[in-house]
């Protein structure tokens, strides 16, 4: 029998992933002051353990202002370091690539945690807990002054003098990120955040060259891919990820032009998301349902030249091994059903009859799941059926 797809080993670059597998990143808002905690590690571990091919950090800001709530990891300064090779040294251990996300959120920064309301953080709050100083440093800016939506507070339109220097901090804090062992390194450039505010001609009002045009509304992210690659060792792979359609005059025809583009300058995969400008998710090309988001994965694999990442509602492992069979994307991204099973990778190994004997997990897991597999013939795992049968 022919190994499936999903648990076929890749390799990008200089590096291997044992399966197709990723962690997508996922916010924790469990940071203090831009400093990771044991929260982070357990996270990290618990997938690295389920047996995932890689494992994505969640989005790490590159400037304190990119923040988006009180409780967003950072890489502005090599004081994080530490805390970040810690998450990366579990994470190796557990046989699974270590990734991170940086992002900048832009106007959305400044917000309370989604559980406590995802409103504009109010001053209060936030003097309450990093102090005035803190507070006045945390700006909102973005592309052009606009709000999003006209509730929220308006941002200040970054100058065209401060646009090398924000750029420069995403390389920066990319080589933070290899300094810290990193293997893999993604730019958010979706979901409604500082590059997508760039991109998208509903938040990008400029009249420079970084603004108007389709090709210079996407300067920013082609100057932030260039900062990053020049921080970033060639023989680790480059990671984007797109809002391939936002509903709001960014679609795949100009998420496909840009990847075109930033292939060349060293992009090896495009992570296919959608939203997050006017609202998430979608809705405009159809229900939400299983594996929504594929048809944006499949065209930019297929238009664009750059390998692609599938993600949205990926919950089966058939349906994972579908959508590689049938070329649509070349990486598998899961994230809530990850929530709900860390195991996932494990399970779906299983279930496609692969790894017999639970190497994909560490020993203390793999030996006591043989054991009960090879002695006890009429048990059925727990995530294969809805209840035991009276």
């Amino acid at each position: 029998m022919a190994t499936p797809l999903l648990f076929t080993p890749m390799t990008i670059r200089g590096v291997t992933l044992k399966n197709r597998i990723v962690v997508a990143p996922m916010h924790q808002y469990a940071a203090i002051q831009g400093f990771v905690t044991d929260w982070h590690l357990m996270n990290a571990g618990r997938y690295a353990a389920g047996g995932a091919g890689m494992m994505m950090i969640e989005s790490t800001k590159v400037e304190r202002r990119g923040c988006g709530t009180l409780g967003d990891t950072g890489l502005w300064d090599d004081a994080f370091i530490p805390g970040m090779a810690r998450c990366v040294q579990f994470i190796k251990a557990q046989d699974c690539v270590p990734a991170i996300q940086l992002g900048h959120s832009g106007r959305k920064a400044r917000r309370f945690r989604p559980w406590e309301g995802g409103a504009p953080l109010s001053r209060e709050a936030g003097v309450a807990a990093y102090g005035e100083a803190d507070w006045e440093a945390w700006e909102l800016v973005s592309a052009s002054a606009m709000n999003a939506p006209d509730s929220d507070p308006l941002p200040r339109a970054l100058t065209r003098d401060e646009l090398p220097q924000v750029i420069e901090r995403w390389g920066q804090a990319a080589r933070r990120a290899h300094e810290a062992g990193f293997e893999v390194l993604e730019i958010h450039a979706a979901h409604g955040y500082l590059i997508h505010q760039f991109l998208s001609p509903f938040s990008n009002r400029r009249n420079d060259e970084y603004g108007g045009s389709e090709l210079n509304r996407m300067r920013f992210a082609i100057e932030v891919v260039e900062s990053v690659r020049a921080h970033w060792p060639a023989e680790k792979p480059l990671f984007l990820r797109l809002s391939v359609e936002d509903d709001a005059g960014w679609g795949p025809e100009q998420s496909v032009a840009l990847a075109k583009l930033v292939g060349p300058k060293g992009v090896d995969v495009i992570d296919c998301s959608s939203g997050g400008m006017t609202g998430s998710p979608v809705t405009s090309t159809g229900p939400i349902t299983y594996g929504y988001q594929v048809p944006y994965a499949a065209k930019l694999k297929a238009e664009s030249g750059v390998m692609s990442m599938a993600v949205g509602l990926i919950v089966h492992a058939n349906q994972a091994e579908s959508i590689l069979q049938r070329g649509e994307a070349d990486l598998i991204a899961v994230a809530r059903e990850l929530l709900y099973n860390p195991n996932w990778p494990m399970d779906a190994a299983q279930k496609l009859g692969v790894d017999p004997d639970f190497k994909l997990v560490p020993p203390a897991a793999a030996y006591w799941l043989e054991k009960r597999a090879r002695h006890v013939k009429s048990v059925v795992p727990s995530t294969y059926r809805l209840k035991l049968e009276a």
